[in-house]
């Protein structure tokens, strides 16, 4: 994408003069991502962030004296390999190390299911030899379905649009070079893709599986951030989702970005700085401007005015329809869609300093094992009961956890001798029932998960020096997530591919002229990808390049 730098062009017809090409809200990694692009392109792009950090919810912080974690997203795999190499991230000082092993499933009857390219044969064979011989196709199958979904990733899924024009035409070239990528695949991996996106995780692994910590393996990816059982239909697409991620080249891997989360971040500021682009902290939104039918800058919560001639938004899509856009300035039903859009991931977050490092009666020690993903979660039926628990109590007594901790891949994060741990924690309400504020719950829940992790490895809640924590309600407050959601509106069926944010706006472009989606709420979905951020400056330098080339 990049291009010569090169003088600004004339601002479209309607508007007054801009302060800059490109304004973007929000400075979290996709909007990073987004301004490095059209900044290498030679655009003028503003960021502007609410908070006093870049990063969004990809940030690292001290959390404790001495004690440093990726404070909300916290493990690296889908990061976009272009979106690495394109912004020259490792020049910016981004090193990303794999885990020894993948995955560590405990079960409370001290057997234990441990993956990586070493340790899944061996370890599943030893659980169930009819399971070891199925493994390798399933997950050959789900590699065959995430490369179609990696051909997608990095653009623009087809767009619907209601009159037939130069836009119509375009989306037809594109819903037909997509309906050439599926017909490569043979008859009984398109029955695979139309069950992945269809189905449930757990009726698929059911049907493959016999041992419980096997289908947990995969069923823990299609219930992470989906606050869903892992038998509701649609959610074996968000187990495909988690697959089609990468690490230094190796399919499927996940790993540790050094210096946790915020080195993503920084390593993209500093991408877009170098290539020209501003961006100021401390500096909210308080309105988006419209003038007649286009979008023209944004009011700041300071009162400031900043003029722009193209506005993308890295913000969840129902704060930016409901929130920052004024209602009347909407075509249509926009407003009621988008107010409807569905969020909450069913997420509760902590980090937590430890004096050591835990021991797990399952496998005792240490070892590669303390690498790994760390998942509490010993079966479909457990997931299953967790969700139906949290809905009707608003938190699971009986909750998933899976626990990182970095600090044994990563010896900046902890003093010597000392650790820090991840807990991503599922299943509780993005509201609790009967109006009660997450702010009165918000430590016995804490306690909880401790204790999750303490039956699994005694000793552990006794570790634990410091903790921070971050329920649904401080994940909105403190990152704009909006019910905790962490993928800015749920995957479900009725918000991917070609509807996500919505029907006739999946190409990036939203329904007022000069506004664009450059954040997870846009296509492919949630997760530290870079890609609706690529997409999205993609998008706006096709428009923008249209446009005074029309005028030359």
């Amino acid at each position: 994408m990049a291009a010569a730098a090169q003088e600004p062009p004339p601002a479209p017809p309607g508007t007054a003069m801009s302060d800059s090409d490109v304004l973007i809200i929000g400075a979290g990694h996709n909007g990073l991502t987004c301004a490095a692009y059209l900044a290498q392109a030679g655009l003028t792009v503003k960021v502007v962030e609410r908070r006093s950090v870049v990063g969004g919810a990809a940030v690292t912080q001290e959390f404790h004296p001495g004690f440093r974690n990726s404070v909300a997203a916290y493990t690296v795999s889908l990061l976009n390999p272009k979106v690495i190499a394109d912004l020259k991230l490792a020049e910016h000082g981004l090193r990303i190390v794999e885990r020894r092993a993948q995955n560590f499933l405990p079960d409370p009857n001290g057997k234990y299911l441990l993956t990586g390219a070493k340790y899944t044969a061996r370890s599943v064979a030893h659980l169930s030899k009819p399971d070891a011989g199925k493994i390798d196709g399933f997950t050959a199958e789900l590699e065959t379905i995430a490369d179609v979904l990696r051909h997608f990733v990095l653009r623009a899924p087809p767009n619907l649009v209601e009159r037939f024009g130069v836009g119509a035409v375009r989306e037809g070239l594109a819903a037909l070079g997509a309906a050439n990528r599926l017909r490569a695949l043979t008859l009984e991996q398109q029955r695979l893709l139309l069950d992945l996106f269809t189905c449930s995780a757990g009726e698929m692994l059911d049907a493959r599986f016999e041992h419980d910590l096997v289908k947990a393996l995969f069923g823990f990816d299609a219930i992470v951030g989906n606050y869903a059982s892992p038998y509701a239909a649609g959610s074996a697409y968000v187990m495909l989702h988690h697959a089609f991620g990468e690490v230094n080249g190796r399919k499927g891997v996940w790993g540790h970005a050094v210096g946790g989360m915020g080195a993503i971040s920084q390593a993209m500021a500093a991408a877009a700085r170098a290539a020209g682009a501003e961006i100021e902290t401390s500096a909210g939104v308080r309105e988006v401007l419209v003038e007649k039918d286009r979008v023209v800058g944004v009011t700041l919560d300071d009162g400031r005015g900043l003029r722009a001639k193209y506005v993308a938004a890295n913000v969840n899509p129902k704060l930016l329809y409901t929130r920052l856009l004024p209602k009347d300035a909407l075509p249509g039903d926009v407003h009621r869609r988008m107010t409807a859009w569905k969020n909450g991931s069913g997420t509760f977050r902590m980090n937590v300093a430890l004096a050591g490092l835990p021991s797990f009666t399952a496998l005792p020690g240490t070892g590669d094992h303390l690498t790994a993903g760390i998942i509490i979660a010993p079966g479909l039926d457990y997931m299953d009961r967790a969700w139906s628990d949290a809905r009707a109590h608003g938190w699971s007594r009986e909750p998933v956890v899976e626990m990182l901790i970095p600090s044994t891949l990563d010896e900046s994060l902890a003093p010597p001798g000392r650790h820090v741990a991840s807990l991503f924690c599922q299943h509780v309400a993005p509201q609790l029932p009967g109006g009660v504020s997450w702010d009165d719950r918000r430590d016995e829940v804490a306690d909880l998960m401790i204790a999750t992790v303490d039956r699994y490895a005694p000793g552990f809640a006794a570790s634990v020096l410091g903790r921070q924590i971050l329920s649904p309600l401080d994940l909105e407050r403190d990152f704009g997530l909006l019910g905790g959601d962490i993928f800015h509106g749920a995957l479900s069926l009725n918000q991917l591919f070609s509807a996500r944010p919505m029907l006739g706006h999946a190409d990036y472009r939203g329904p007022l002229k000069g506004l664009y989606h450059c954040g997870s709420g846009a296509h492919p979905g949630g997760g530290v990808t870079g890609a609706p951020g690529h997409n999205a400056a993609a998008a706006i330098l096709n428009d923008h390049r249209s446009l005074f080339t029309k005028r030359g």
